[in-house]
């Protein structure tokens, strides 16, 4: 059986509102029918927190702290909580709800785009799962990586990739992060809490339920490896065929609209 090729746009950084913009970009170009379903690695340029799209930003940021510590922010499209994206590899999935691939529930569609997850941690030799539904914990964190969702990524009993979905006029964006290192005092240094001592119970119980790759290998790998890794698992989990391709004028046009009218904007980063 001849494999289904999808575009593959290579790993580059760029800046939080760029990230988003270009996600969004993608988005738009595959519902007209511009460009085939795609797999997109990126990085962050500068470090950055992003929060989820029903986020309370003066209730659950220090922006103050944050923009001392210089690291950029943005609202994300995506639901989900605030995550610090910075030494990881960032990947984003835009594919049709009506593709063939897609069960039409968002639980079903992550356990599909895990499957890519759990084939690129094996490339590196490590033994990943995926978490089952379960029922949600009452007291947790602004923070995503405190707890897994249906079908996210563990290793050793820890989430190690964690992911957020959305769908909009019938096509489907799943993004997430792949850790290669998490830094817990930074993240939790740019959160607000009730008190301090909040703070450190929920910064004690996010240490026992995040874990970083780096974390578990006695020899380190590089984002090189790791894209690598994770390339060739994304292929082989969701058995398909990555062509490299770059963003097409068109999507960067978009893109370059979406960064002046909305993720570079207060009014979308701050608007609830």
């Amino acid at each position: 059986m001849q494999l289904q090729e999808w575009r593959y746009i290579p790993y580059k950084k760029y800046s939080p509102a760029w990230n988003m913009a270009i996600d969004e970009a993608i988005m738009i170009a595959h519902r007209e029918g511009k460009v085939p379903p795609t797999l997109r690695f990126y990085g962050w340029n500068p470090a950055s927190l992003t929060i989820g799209y029903f986020q309370k930003v003066e209730k659950e940021v220090d922006r103050e702290e944050l923009y001392k510590r210089g690291l950029g922010f943005v609202r994300r499209m995506t639901g989900g909580r605030a995550v610090l994206h910075d030494q990881e590899l960032t990947y984003s999935v835009v594919v049709s709800e009506g593709h063939p691939m897609i069960p039409s529930t968002v639980s079903e569609s992550y356990r599909v785009i895990s499957q890519g997850l759990v084939a690129g941690f094996q490339e590196l030799g490590m033994d990943a799962y995926m978490s089952l539904p379960k029922k949600r914990p009452t007291m947790t964190s602004a923070a995503c990586f405190d707890s897994p969702s249906d079908y996210e990524l563990v290793l050793e009993g820890k989430k190690v990739a964690g992911s957020a979905q959305v769908r909009k006029h019938g096509i489907v964006l799943q993004h997430g992060s792949i850790l290669l290192d998490l830094d817990i005092d930074l993240l939790f240094s740019v959160l607000r809490f009730p008190s301090e001592r909040v703070r450190e119970r929920l910064k004690a119980s996010f240490t026992e339920k995040a874990v970083a790759i780096n974390d578990l290998r006695s020899e380190k790998v590089t984002i090189k490896e790791v894209i690598a890794a994770f390339e060739k698992g994304f292929a082989k989990g969701m058995g398909i065929r990555l062509k490299k391709e770059a963003l097409t004028p068109y999507e960067e046009e978009l893109a370059h609209q979406l960064v002046e009218e909305k993720y570079g904007h207060d009014r979308w980063n701050l608007q609830r």
